[in-house]
């Protein structure tokens, strides 16, 4: 099923985040080579883990981290705005309806409807934060996984050659993507809804919060 869950709330769900961060720390700097820090735990963070993003996770059926996703409003800080502005023409991307996706991450044993679910978890967040845009920063790997999930994005920008090529680049939400992306999960949408009211459910008068 999929999870909503802040920073803040992670210790509430301990198998869940030590496998999240473990399974970054193997795509990341593993598979990768990216240079990403590690800590003595296994596990993979950065300055933004501490800025209580919102993290959308898929949990198997063993409690284990499946997938996720890290996001954080572009009117705090972000790695576009504070690493990444050469690709952008040094124009920082800031506005309450454009919220940053990082860290998109798949266990190794993933299966693929996890894909799915990630996408489908962005979507819900997209249409309940009444958002327009989310913003990321890409290389050639992960462009081709877009593309064959259908969510290709507007590139404002890129750099490099080969391997080394990034980009950035914008994705909107289209309300036809839903169907598709529940058939390819299994689920249907009242299904979907249920998981993002669940993770929130505790403060019924504001059924969502921003992030800090």
């Amino acid at each position: 099923m999929l999870h909503y869950i802040y920073g803040d709330s992670l210790h509430h769900f301990p198998l869940l985040r030590d496998t999240m961060f473990k399974d970054r720390a193997n795509q990341f700097q593993n598979r990768l080579g990216w240079a990403v820090n590690v800590n003595a735990a296994g596990h993979e963070r950065d300055e933004y883990d501490d800025l209580n993003p919102l993290y959308v996770i898929w949990e198997n059926a063993d409690g284990n981290h499946g997938g996720s996703m890290r996001f954080l409003p572009t009117t705090g800080s972000t790695m576009v705005n504070d690493y990444f502005s050469q690709l952008t023409d040094g124009v920082r991307v800031e506005s309450p309806l454009i919220w940053e996706c990082t860290r998109f991450c798949l266990a190794p044993s993933a299966e693929r409807k996890v894909t799915a679910a990630l996408t489908l978890g962005a979507g819900e967040v997209m249409e309940e934060f009444k958002l327009d845009h989310f913003i990321g920063v890409f290389d050639p790997r992960m462009e081709r996984i877009y593309r064959l999930m259908g969510l290709s994005p507007d590139v404002i920008g890129r750099s490099g050659e080969g391997r080394d090529e990034i980009g950035v680049g914008l994705w909107e939400m289209r309300a036809d993507a839903f169907e598709p992306t529940l058939a390819k999960l299994g689920v249907d949408r009242a299904t979907s809804k249920a998981w993002l009211r669940r993770a929130f459910a505790p403060a019924e008068e504001t059924l969502l919060r921003p992030c800090a």
